[in-house]
């Protein structure tokens, strides 16, 4: 038997622990006969599970007979992409020959009953749309991984006259705290500023450990400590399991070093990267023995006013490295990043 876990990001593992909760507040908004919104943005930091939900609620969409999907790269141009792949399904595609529509050069421009005009993007993707409503479908675009880019506020242009026309089409689009941030507070694009964000929580605690004690066959005390081992973050799930997998025989504290390595090199050393100097000594500050410690305390430590401090704090909130649920007190969010600061900084500093 393969490996159940996976180190691959993008991709839906073997084993994964769904968000019943925030998926279904997905799935019943545009599900409803008159949805409360279109649109959702998913955010959270690298590893935290964005993509595997996002493939989730596609895949359960694009199951429905009268539900298409399309998935856009970020990357490109975005409306011509719609248009190439949106003509080229085959369960839809009789819909629009039928209509005599026809790309005359894919993902580039367009052209009806092919002695017509030539056509941008946006008014072939128009067409298309109105064929699916009149045959019953709708369309959910999915972007993962965007940013405030000029192919994003392009494409969110077009988006919103695509809704103040009535089509049905329906977006998910997930990106990293500080990039969904900046993209709803781009001034041009203030509808983006009232579309729902969902900031992906842990997972459930008890579901990973039962997961670990069904996988490994092993008893709910080492599955337990396994999933504390993880708080809760997507990512450190797969690689936990993925190293047990590998080296079954091995007591749990005789793999914590592989495991260190791996988030370093995968997550973490990015994340400290994207830091600068000041976020760094507010992390290293935090680095006691305690998850959690009084801001006023930490305040007093770095020696900094409470406006100095709070910029800092919202800095690190969105970057998806700090709880602060807790009045009064802030705790790292992810595992062993209190281990990682640590040994990162004695490294920098020889």
């Amino acid at each position: 038997m393969n490996n159940p876990f996976t180190l691959s990001f993008g991709t839906l593992p073997e084993q994964f622990i769904s968000r019943p909760r925030q998926t279904d507040t997905i799935l019943s908004d545009f599900l409803a006969d008159k949805p409360g919104t279109n649109t959702y943005m998913i955010t959270g930091v690298r590893g935290s599970g964005k993509t595997v939900m996002l493939t989730e609620i596609a895949m359960r969409l694009s199951e429905r007979d009268d539900w298409v999907a399309v998935e856009l790269n970020p990357e490109y141009e975005m409306m011509d992409a719609l248009a190439s792949k949106l003509y080229n399904l085959e369960n839809v595609k009789p819909f629009f020959a039928k209509a005599r529509i026809n790309l005359s050069v894919a993902g580039s421009g367009a052209s009806v009953e092919k002695t017509g005009p030539s056509m941008t993007s946006e008014v072939i993707v128009e067409k298309m749309l109105k064929v699916l409503a009149k045959h019953g479908k709708r369309l959910i675009i999915t972007v993962d991984e965007v940013s405030n880019s000029e192919y994003v506020k392009k494409f969110a242009h077009s988006y919103q006259i695509m809704l103040r026309n009535g089509y049905p089409v329906y977006l998910i689009m997930t990106g990293l705290y500080e990039n969904i941030y900046d993209l709803q507070n781009e001034k041009t694009l203030t509808f983006l500023y009232r579309v729902p964000r969902l900031v992906l929580e842990p997972l459930n605690l008890p579901t990973v450990a039962g997961t670990y004690a069904t996988v490994f066959d092993i008893s709910a005390e080492e599955a337990a400590a396994m999933a504390a081992l993880t708080k809760g973050y997507p990512f450190a799930f797969q690689v936990l399991g993925y190293i047990k997998w590998i080296q079954k025989g091995r007591a749990l504290n005789q793999i914590i070093p592989e495991y260190d390595h791996y988030l370093a090199e995968y997550i973490y050393d990015k994340i400290w990267h994207e830091l600068s100097d000041t976020d760094r000594r507010v992390v290293l500050a935090m680095s006691g023995s305690e998850d959690y410690m009084k801001i006023q305390t930490l305040r007093e430590a770095l020696e900094m006013s409470s406006s100095l401090f709070s910029t800092y704090r919202e800095k690190l909130i969105r970057k998806g490295l700090v709880d602060v649920s807790k009045y009064g007190y802030i705790g790292l969010i992810l595992p062993r990043f209190r281990e990682f600061a640590v040994a990162r900084n004695e490294y920098d500093s020889m």
